[in-house]
């Protein structure tokens, strides 16, 4: 079936669906394949649940006139994804980045939705499968999309570029994420700068941090909004902070929200300069950004007891462990712990990676370090004030609730190691 009419019938449906345990009523099936599973099997399964039609791309046993029959089902959700962010025009922001892309999109969101009717990526849904579907969750009655971009390799950012054409663009940095597929540091910059050389070929805008050395840098990005601590930015801002909270000084105003760390205030600043360029009235930017609270395992402040936990446990990487370290040196609330777990996705670095870390926390404030996972355990690192574990589980066989009475602690790894269990022991 052609794009064109596949269109029309999606047009007509609620929506798209993937998964036969949480069927959207009369939406449009998409029947994807993985390592693991080919949702070609459950077709029927997707109608008699409430879809209206069932995008397939093998012969099936059963007939159906709600069957739809193409040559690659997942081409088919890119292709037709594409064509409706070209029917609908809707204004679209990608960003990309090493670290702090969720918690940078929500953000915009929260913003822009005070003035537009917003859509934006959900979750982290941000790949090669999670950007079609956001763009397909647009309509007509949406007045701009927010589309977050992942990637573990070069190449990854134009090819989603191409599915949704977006009009202005963030990186929020270029950090040590995914050196095994990008190939170290220098093909990480590569790939992110993917959606840079996007918007500059289309002569399409950019949002750009001139107080990052790695994007400032460079000149010639084309059409440009900045902000920063420089006089000649666009936007000039600048960061304080309030105890372990990130806050910003821009036009006057003083504003501190409910996040941690020095690295998201840079990501308040985004948002406010995005907000800045759309309009949005500077009173509905503040109180966007005071209102919004971190959720879903990252940078999240728990209080219970005697304790302030900062859990997160989505992701890490060597930048983003390097900066969770620096703001909790800084932060008030004896003991400071650390529960840290293995980094992944990081190739022939992982070993040296690993031990780099440790070696910042021996030279670090921190009282407690508990180090979980095989890649920290194989480290030749050792110190009094550090205790190494090979698994969660043997971790969890010597938890010590008298260790974790008080203080602050910090909860952060890869999202493999699923640290968040801490909390169930905590």
């Amino acid at each position: 079936m052609k794009i064109l009419q596949l269109h029309q019938l999606f047009l007509e449906t609620s929506g798209v669906s993937t998964d036969t345990r949480k069927i959207l009523p009369g939406s449009m099936f998409f029947a994807l394949k993985g390592d693991n599973f080919n949702a070609n099997e459950f077709a029927a399964e997707a109608i008699e649940k409430g879809a209206a039609y069932a995008v397939i791309d093998e012969d099936l046993s059963e007939e159906n006139d709600k069957f739809i029959r193409v040559e690659n089902v997942l081409k088919a959700l890119q292709q037709l994804a594409a064509h409706h962010r070209e029917y609908l025009k809707t204004p679209i922001l990608a960003l990309t980045g090493s670290n702090g892309k969720t918690t940078t999109k929500e953000l915009f969101n929260a913003v822009l939705s005070k003035k537009l009717r917003t859509v934006a990526t959900v979750g982290n849904l941000n790949n090669h499968i999670g950007v079609p579907l956001t763009l397909l969750s647009m309509n007509k009655e949406t007045e701009f999309g927010i589309v977050e971009m992942g990637a573990n390799h070069q190449k990854e950012i134009a090819f989603l570029c191409n599915i949704a054409s977006p009009d202005y663009g963030y990186i929020t940095n270029f950090g040590k994420a995914h050196l095994e597929g990008f190939g170290g540091v220098e093909g990480v910059i590569k790939g992110k700068k993917e959606l840079y050389d996007h918007l500059k070929r289309h002569q399409k805008m950019l949002f750009l941090n001139t107080d990052d050395p790695l994007q400032a840098q460079e000149q010639d990005y084309g059409q440009t909004f900045s902000f920063g601590s420089s006089p000649r930015a666009d936007l000039q801002l600048h960061y304080y902070r309030e105890d372990s909270y990130a806050g910003l000084e821009v036009e006057g105003n003083k504003i501190c929200g409910q996040l941690t760390g020095d690295y998201n205030g840079t990501n308040m600043a985004a948002a406010y300069a995005v907000g800045k360029y759309f309009k949005v009235p500077a009173d509905d930017i503040i109180a966007a950004l005071k209102e919004y609270s971190p959720k879903n395992n990252r940078s999240q402040i728990i209080l219970k007891d005697n304790r302030r936990i900062i859990l997160d446990a989505y992701n890490a990487n060597p930048s983003s462990m390097a900066a969770a370290l620096e703001n909790l040196k800084s932060m008030e609330g004896a003991p400071k712990i650390a529960i840290l777990g293995d980094m992944f996705e990081l190739g022939s670095s992982a070993a040296e990676e690993h031990e780099h870390l440790l070696e910042q926390y021996k030279k670090s404030n921190v009282d407690k370090i508990y180090a979980i996972g095989t890649n920290f355990f194989q480290t030749n690192i050792s110190f009094e004030r550090m205790k190494k574990f090979k698994s969660f589980e043997d971790f969890r066989s010597w938890f010590q609730p008298s260790e974790f009475n008080a203080g602050t602690i910090l909860i952060k790894g890869s999202r493999g190691m699923a640290l968040e269990r801490v909390m169930e022991l905590l």
